[in-house]
């Protein structure tokens, strides 16, 4: 598509902007849906081929705009053609609708970039799955997130666009990875807000797909913070949640043991961008805490981290709730000292002596009583440290509802 290809600097500037939060034309009821956070690039390149990555939504509403991203790419990312629509199974859609950019079919995101898609009306509905596809122009290294837990979908290379099939033959390839796709906006006027659960792998929902020997349900969706998004449906509580998890990574920026391929995706470095940069946020639920103690960090340099990320939140009007840092085998001395010391904060007037909006102990849900730095037996996803399915739905059980609703203000909508 030579017209694409031939996108102005004006063009291009002007659909970022659009991605931007005081955009024209949008209102007050726009929440985040379905979120997952970029932590790398790609193993291979895309070349003239299309995507369509399956999204799961917490709520639904009457219209929707999606996040497309290209935060670790290293070359710039031509999006010719963009589609969404509800998911019949596979790579299939039901009735696709076209995307748009400041009213044009097509983008090119800069390296580090990020673009909203305009406003598409379509009707979705809560714990529902919505497929987002795009024909790639030229060859670049998308960006992605490492722990889809489902397949989504590829094209062959060379193939073009395939963004607005409803049928998925020509999808022959998949991955179990999200490229380019970041988060879905749903409008919904009966929302009050969206809840942002944040940290490491427990919070990506590592584990999620084990339930147990012999068990044959499928793994997708599965996660604590899904469980949790279908139960705020079946009470009826006006909240979505968005998941910002990355597997691995950390509260503080750095921490002795740090592996090199988490390095900047620590919580302070990920804020603006898997948070911040949501819409409707009025809470976040932060678990963090493990790997930083894996990593060698001591508790005075994890509690510095918790309370900078913690004050910024507050002072954007949005509700911090945490959880102490859960088992896992292997702490010697050292992180068990310093674990204690961090529940000690966290749990300190159930505030964290101020710091912080509330307390959710998942340590108490986690825990074997007989041995405290391992994990129930009948919650263990074999290693220790992650909740299997079962671990999964009691974390999202013991989340307070009530909790969730009653908090503060949105201060996050695009416009």
């Amino acid at each position: 598509m030579r017209r694409i290809a031939l996108l102005t600097a004006f063009s291009v500037a002007a659909a970022v902007v659009a991605s931007a939060p005081g955009a024209a034309g949008a209102g007050p009821a726009w929440f985040t849906s379905w979120a997952q956070s970029q932590d790398g690039r790609a193993d291979a390149p895309v070349s003239a081929q299309s995507l369509r990555m399956i999204t799961h939504l917490s709520q639904g509403g009457d219209a929707v705009r999606v996040r497309f991203q290209n935060t670790f790419g290293t070359t710039p990312l031509t999006i010719g053609h963009a589609t969404a629509g509800p998911s019949a199974g596979g790579a299939a859609v039901t009735a696709p609708r076209p995307l748009t950019f400041a009213g044009r079919a097509g983008v090119t995101i800069p390296v580090g970039g990020e673009v909203w898609s305009d406003e598409t009306k379509l009707v979705t509905r809560p714990d529902t799955n919505l497929a987002v596809s795009m024909s790639v122009e030229g060859t670049a290294v998308p960006g992605r997130h490492g722990a889809a837990l489902r397949d989504n979908y590829l094209t062959e290379p060379g193939a073009g666009d395939h963004a607005a099939d409803p049928g998925g033959a020509a999808y022959t390839r998949t991955v179990g990875t999200t490229y380019v796709v970041s988060a879905v906006d749903v409008h919904n006027t009966a929302l009050k807000g969206t809840v942002v659960p944040f940290g490491s792998s427990v919070v990506d929902g590592i584990g999620s797909t084990n339930c147990g020997p012999g068990c044959t349900q499928l793994g997708a969706d599965r996660r604590w913070t899904d469980d949790l998004a279908r139960r705020i449906v079946a009470a009826a509580a006006p909240l979505a949640v968005a998941n910002a998890g990355v597997s691995g990574t950390t509260s503080a920026a750095s921490c002795p043991g740090m592996p090199p391929s988490v390095a900047g995706l620590d919580a302070q470095s990920r804020l603006d961008r898997d948070v911040l940069a949501l819409h409707g946020v009025t809470s976040v639920i932060y678990y963090y805490g493990t790997n930083d103690l894996a990593y060698g960090c001591d508790a005075a340099t994890i509690l510095d981290s918790y309370r900078a990320v913690f004050q910024r939140l507050r002072a954007a009007g949005i509700a911090v709730y945490v959880t102490p840092s859960t088992p896992r085998p292997g702490y010697g001395d050292a992180a068990n000292l310093a674990r204690h010391e961090i529940g000690s904060f966290v749990e300190r007037w159930n505030t964290c002596g101020g710091a912080c909006s509330g307390v959710v102990d998942f340590d108490q849900v986690l825990k074997d009583p007989l041995k405290p730095n391992s994990i129930l037996p009948a919650y263990d996803n074999g290693d220790g440290i992650h909740a299997n399915a079962a671990g999964q739905q009691a974390l999202a059980d013991f989340v307070s509802l009530p909790m969730l609703t009653r908090s503060g203000p949105v201060r996050h909508s695009m416009g």
